[in-house]
């Protein structure tokens, strides 16, 4: 069922998976109805405070934004970043020890961001942060103008190009921590938007997820003209590792994952508590 609507506002980063994920809706290329969607790409802590002001229908958020969000937004069961071996790194300049970043200036994603909440858990204090672009942490970490960074989507795969090492997969940890996969970002959807148009939008995004799995190769000029890093290869591992079957349909172990995270972070007073659901609809 196709349901009239005036534009939506749709929001989400420049990242592979994103670019690959969206694709197809952002070129029509399945079937939107009459839906017309009023898209903007920039870095995942923009989104989040971009919703945190309320300025966006629906958006790729962080989880960590979504739980500060939930009584105005709702997730989706498509489009999200869940999984195993994807989640943040803490880097360093080589020989430095892990054991110091107590009482050391630790470059984050954005304080929203997931990594940032996952660094809090694993340190079980608040952190010394300093916030900035994602593809901004590992020059300065390499400068020296941080001494740890929580590196984040094509970092994974390009940091020891800066010089640096890897002391902690903060999803490994999570993983070890939870037996669940590591929950990132997800899709979410204002809660006042009638119950069937929010069923209908997560509808096109799984069909955009499908339309890009079967033709992988047209999606690469739109993904390339947006991506940090242009290499096919990292390109490639990129969309394979956080672009997989939870991004199809969340389903009741990414549900739990998010839930865990959600609780843990409740607890320790870093989430606010919300009676609302988890998803929109």
């Amino acid at each position: 069922m196709n349901i009239k609507h005036p534009s939506l506002s749709l929001a989400y980063s420049p990242c592979p998976n994103d670019t690959y994920i969206f694709y197809a809706l952002a070129h029509r290329k399945i079937d939107l109805g009459d839906l017309i969607f009023d898209i903007t790409l920039n870095d995942v802590e923009h989104l989040n405070q971009t919703a945190r002001k309320g300025m966006v229908d629906i958006s790729k958020l962080s989880f960590a934004a979504i739980g500060h969000l939930m009584e105005d937004y709702g997730l989706l069961r498509s489009g999200a970043a869940l999984g195993q071996g994807c989640g943040p790194l803490i880097v360093a300049r080589r020989g430095t020890d892990l054991s110091a970043i107590g009482q050391s200036k630790i470059a984050i994603p954005g304080l929203w961001t997931t990594a940032n909440l996952l660094l809090g858990l694993f340190m079980d204090q608040s952190p010394i942060v300093t916030a900035m672009r994602f593809d901004h942490i590992m020059p300065a970490v390499s400068e020296g103008k941080s001494d740890f960074g929580v590196i984040i989507h094509e970092g994974r795969f390009t940091y020891q190009n800066y010089g640096l090492e890897c002391l902690m997969d903060l999803g490994r940890w999570w993983e070890a921590k939870t037996g669940l996969p590591v929950p990132l970002g997800g899709i979410a959807v204002r809660r006042n938007l009638p119950e069937p148009l929010i069923r209908q939008v997560e509808s096109i995004i799984g069909q955009s997820i499908d339309y890009a799995r079967r033709y992988p190769q047209e999606t690469d000029a739109y993904i390339k003209a947006h991506a940090q890093e242009l290499s096919d290869r990292v390109i490639c591992r990129h969309i394979d590792l956080y672009v997989n079957d939870f991004s199809i349909d969340i389903g009741d172990q990414g549900e739990a994952a998010i839930t865990t995270l959600f609780d843990i972070a409740r607890d320790k007073g870093i989430l606010p508590k919300s009676d609302q659901p988890l998803f929109a609809c």
